[in-house]
């Protein structure tokens, strides 16, 4: 690809990242209507529906932090080109496809900063990374779970301390209503950290090819084209990861889904606040497990936790080997 792109061709590629941002829906329904799922508080459809209107309308409650981060603050910005752009795009996607061919509910978001890091790389060496950037940014795979964990473990524990003479039915019936409420903070927590790094990528894309006046910015069109997407993405659902994150890993009551989810929006509130690009797939998961492990240690089936760990472990060097193979093809037809 040359420096500066035809008309056509900057089109295409903004529908790339339009296609990401819809497969990272899709990829990540699970993470938001797992739980109120698995506890049957709403059916699957139901849920998706309500899940994708949340992640749509969260450009309505967060500023653009976490695109400011993806877009100058991974990868210089000065480095960031087209070639560049397309690498991250194809190892992010093609990270997604494999996973969830598999089931396996790994981080788009970490596959999209593996792929931009093992293009930039490619394209620039080390020097090109913005290593206080990503050093955020690999600190919260470990926190944002344990984080997650924490809350959510602390919740149950609160509120069933708080519930302790109420009867097992009147429990029961008063959670599968909150549910409604934790999964909407659950979505919208999704919404505004994860679209937000499809927003960077096109913003900074846009950045490289001229046609952003007045310095890096993420324009509204852009920031409503991919709320839509992921929204969309949602709305399809990701029926293999739901299962894996809604009933394999633990059991779940209405009560403790509403404390994993209630724990895990916390986490994301507090990091797309931050400006940092966690993982919704981590600290969803590490939520989960918290509720189960208040139950008993048991009760969590950790060989399966266990291979979701290593999916996390593998998912930026993957993405980014893929990324920067892409990179090279590109340069091999451009």
């Amino acid at each position: 690809m040359d420096a500066t792109l035809a008309l056509p061709l900057l089109i295409g590629l903004i529908g790339v990242a339009l296609l990401f941002d819809f497969l990272n829906g899709l990829h990540d329904a699970a993470n938001s209507i797992a739980t109120i799922v698995s506890t049957r508080v709403l059916r699957p459809h139901y849920a998706v529906a309500w899940a994708a209107f949340f992640n749509f309308v969260a450009f309505l409650f967060f500023g653009l932090h976490v695109a400011q981060t993806i877009g100058t603050g991974i990868v210089d910005a000065s480095v960031v080109d087209a070639r560049v752009v397309f690498g991250a795009l194809m190892g992010a996607i093609s990270w997604n496809v494999i996973t969830w061919v598999f089931g396996i509910p790994s981080s788009s978001s970490h596959a999209l900063i593996g792929g931009l890091v093992g293009a930039g790389i490619t394209k620039a060496g080390a020097g090109a990374v913005v290593f206080s950037g990503l050093g955020k940014t690999a600190a919260a795979i470990v926190l944002s779970p344990l984080v997650g964990f924490s809350l959510a473990l602390l919740l149950v524990l609160i509120v069933s301390w708080m519930l302790v003479r109420q009867t097992p039915f009147a429990v029961d019936t008063a959670f599968r209503s909150l549910q409604f409420v934790s999964a909407s903070l659950y979505s919208l927590g999704h919404g505004g950290n994860d679209a937000q790094k499809t927003m960077g990528i096109i913003a900074v894309l846009l950045y490289s090819q001229g046609h952003l006046e007045g310095g890096f910015h993420v324009p509204f069109w852009v920031v409503i084209t991919c709320q839509a997407a992921m929204g969309l993405g949602t709305l399809f659902g990701g029926w293999r990861i739901v299962r894996t994150m809604g009933s394999k890993i633990t059991r779940l009551t209405p009560l403790q889904g509403f404390c994993a989810e209630t724990g895990g929006a916390i986490t994301l509130f507090m990091a797309t606040g931050l400006g940092i690009p966690v993982s919704t797939t981590h600290t969803i998961t590490g939520a989960i497990v918290g509720v189960g492990a208040a139950r008993r240690v048991s009760a969590v089936r950790w060989n399966i936790a266990g291979s979701i760990v290593v999916a996390w472990i593998v998912t930026m060097p993957a993405a980014g080997v893929i990324g920067a193979s892409f990179y090279l093809l590109c340069g091999l037809f451009g």
